[in-house]
């Protein structure tokens, strides 16, 4: 992190509103004053938020009341996936993407499988990948859209009525689908770009996996849940002999192009079999407290050989410094020891891991280090001033969280209040709270909920 003070962040009182420029605007949208700031800001390398599912933002203050499980959780995810159309799904991806932005996320992995029609019947043109795409530009945030194989509703279980609209079918069609997919999407934003991933090993036969391992193009980034519960470690054990880890390494999908997320409840062999490939590790701290997962082996991980990198998972909470912090509690929690991850490893999880993991900065594949790939990338796309190491967060050091904190140990003080601009490809998306043209996204799911209301919770807590 570093210092700095420009034009653009003159001296002044950030809480003057009396010095202000213009913003740009989107006809029809919110102008957000500009104003100058007090004291120079201390700038961050951009966040990137490794794993999202957009549409869980809608289940925020809603699955507390009776206590529940993981499992019962998920029944109200498949009920608000039920609830999604292109046309809603892109408000309401406009609405949380944009409150990440402003929350100081400047690029999100999308691990996406709301694929269909409920009746699994395909929608014309990739209209909900589409809606996606969109909502990522009008927002100006990166996207590195995941698209997620979907098979099996469990072991040896087919997809249930619910989870039908995620299926492709075949590992077969979903490859044939993504690289249709890869092909329309490209060359319309720099912003959009498409990766992979599994669902979990519950979710994708083991066949199928082997597919995906054998046709899927090297360089695309790929992503798996991995041993998030207890209770998918069981069933695979007993389906196959092997635990979700292992079973990924007789498949032939362990590699540094893979990300892991959760990675919770692992046994030392598979922490080494992860550490040895190379493979990056996606924990989402704030999400497994909320779902009581677990806390995962992240410090064991990264001493094996593998990259921690960070995601908001379900959103129940959007802010990198919350995530950074969570991660390092829990390390604390569980070993009862102080500082086992630095102020600067922190940093380096929400920021370079969050790159690499998505392949922004390289072939996902490549198992060279990430400066090389960072270099070449620079190199060969001919515009470094876009490069996604050249996004940024700017940060307030004197607010009644981070006055007097050391500049390297903001991921330990700051919060997402903290932010005061967020840039990406050299454009300014966000200032101080709100979203540039779009606004208040606190306005813009306010708006979405009053158009597509929820049903109210069920008696465990759970939106029925």
């Amino acid at each position: 992190m570093s210092t700095t003070a420009s034009a653009d962040h003159a001296p002044n009182s950030r809480r003057d509103t009396s010095n202000r420029d213009a913003s740009a605007t989107i006809p029809g949208r919110t102008e957000v004053s500009r104003r100058t700031w007090r004291t120079p800001l201390v700038r961050m390398d951009g966040p990137v938020n490794a794993h999202s599912h957009a549409f869980h933002r809608l289940l925020r203050g809603r699955t507390h009341g009776g206590g529940g499980s993981f499992w019962t959780w998920r029944e109200a995810m498949y009920s608000a996936a039920a609830s999604l159309t292109p046309e809603s799904y892109e408000r309401l991806a406009t609405a949380v993407f944009a409150e990440m932005a402003t929350a100081g996320w400047t690029a999100v992995g999308e691990f996406h499988y709301v694929h269909h029609n409920p009746d699994a019947s395909p929608y014309p043109d990739h209209a909900m990948e589409r809606a996606l795409a969109r909502a990522a530009q009008a927002v100006g945030i990166r996207l590195v859209l995941l698209d997620t194989l979907y098979l099996a509703g469990g072991f040896d279980q087919p997809l249930s009525s619910e989870q039908a609209r995620f299926g492709d079918g075949s590992a077969a069609a979903w490859l044939e689908r993504r690289a249709a997919l890869d092909a329309a999407l490209a060359g319309e934003s720099d912003l959009v770009s498409v990766g992979a991933a599994v669902h979990s090993v519950r979710a994708v036969p083991v066949d199928e996996l082997r597919r995906v391992a054998a046709e899927l193009p090297p360089e695309v980034p790929l992503h798996v849940h991995l041993s998030e519960q207890p209770k998918e470690n069981a069933d695979c054990l007993a389906a196959t002999g092997r635990t979700p880890t292992g079973l990924l390494a007789d498949v032939g999908l362990l590699s540094p192009r893979l990300s892991a997320v959760h990675a919770t409840h692992l046994t030392d062999e598979d922490v080494a079999l992860l550490g040895d490939a190379r493979v990056s590790v996606v924990m989402c701290p704030t999400t497994e407290a909320d779902l009581g997962d677990g806390i995962g082996p992240a410090r064991a991980l990264a001493d094996a050989g593998a990259t921690i990198t960070l995601g908001s998972d379900q959103h129940a909470v959007l802010d990198p410094f919350l995530e950074m912090r969570a991660l390092e509690h829990g390390e604390r929690l569980a070993s009862l020891t102080r500082g086992r991850f630095t102020p600067a490893e922190l940093a380096a999880a929400a920021t370079t891991g969050g790159r690499r993991s998505l392949g922004l900065d390289g072939p996902a594949g490549n198992p060279a280090d990430d400066a090389t790939n960072h270099a070449s990338a620079h190199a060969t796309t001919g515009h470094a001033a876009n490069h996604p190491s050249t996004d940024h967060v700017l940060l307030h050091p004197d607010s009644a969280r981070t006055a007097g904190s050391l500049p390297d140990q903001l991921p330990l003080t700051a919060s997402a209040q903290d932010v005061a601009s967020v840039v990406v490809g050299g454009r300014e998306i966000a200032r101080d709270g709100a979203h540039v043209s779009l606004g208040d996204p606190g306005d813009l799911i306010t708006a979405y909920l009053r158009d597509h209301p929820l049903p109210a919770p069920s008696s465990k807590g759970v939106s029925s």
